[in-house]
């Protein structure tokens, strides 16, 4: 899967899928036998406030081997009216994943677009 940007998109079977393996990676919490996310960086930008997402997001990027770097919108230009294309192209050329709150689902759809993350593959 590229981007999960909505659940109102997948089908029931792709739902089903997810909820199994995140069943099967909670049974094997701390005991991963692979770390698919060695060696990368993944940027959260949170436009609204979440303890819960944010918090479950940077454990689940760290104990899966990646490193995490939390933005709010204070943090970065897009706070001070940088268009989101810019933002995301930025960071599509640095970042091996993204992870986005914002109060605009047309914000999260644009960065998708805009990021190139996940890299194409042939």
């Amino acid at each position: 899967m590229k981007h999960l940007l909505s659940i109102e998109a997948l089908s029931g079977e792709q739902i089903a899928e997810i909820i199994t393996l995140g069943i099967r990676m909670k049974t094997e919490r701390g005991r991963h036998a692979t770390r698919p996310l060695s060696g990368q960086c993944w940027g959260m930008i949170f436009s609204k406030a979440s303890t819960r997402t944010r918090v479950s997001f940077e454990v689940g990027i760290r104990e899966l081997g990646g490193d995490v770097m939390f933005l709010s919108a204070g943090d970065i230009q897009l706070g001070r009216g940088e268009p989101i294309k810019d933002t995301a192209r930025v960071m599509g050329r640095m970042l091996g994943g993204a992870v986005i709150r914002t109060f605009a689902q047309s914000d999260v759809e644009q960065f998708a677009q805009y990021s190139g993350i996940p890299p194409s593959t042939p």
